[in-house]
């Protein structure tokens, strides 16, 4: 996979990413353990987390997050933030910010109108 400029990442787990020599972790919304400071770790080892909203944005600036996986863009579940809050959200993180959720070829005009680093999404990619 590296070969072809892919990075390869583990969910939630850093001590096996590190033994692995992966690339980088992702931790998720709920993770808000900060055990994984402790451990040193190479320059290109990347932590990457999500957030919903603005104690988690900062728990994840905390962790040492680079990059913060924003959600819900568009996708109308629990935590759906839409265009406006999602702006405003994005106006208080001081990382890179990747959209996720619901992004679509319908709607990736408004995706465009954002302060964003990238996208996320199943939907977009089908």
């Amino acid at each position: 996979m590296r070969k072809q400029g892919n990075k390869f990442f583990l969910a939630n787990n850093f001590k096996l990413a590190l033994k692995l020599g992966l690339d980088g972790v992702y931790i998720p919304s709920f993770n808000k353990n900060f055990n994984h400071l402790a451990y040193s770790t190479s320059l290109n080892f990347t932590v990457v987390g999500s957030a919903h909203n603005l104690k988690e944005i900062r728990i994840k600036e905390l962790q040492k997050a680079k990059a913060i996986f924003l959600s819900s863009l568009f996708k109308k579940n629990n935590n759906y933030l839409g265009l406006n809050k999602f702006k405003i959200l994005n106006n208080y993180v001081k990382k890179d910010v990747v959209a996720l959720g619901g992004i679509s070829k319908k709607n990736i005009k408004k995706v465009k109108l954002l302060k964003i680093s990238g996208i996320a999404g199943i939907s977009y990619f089908k």
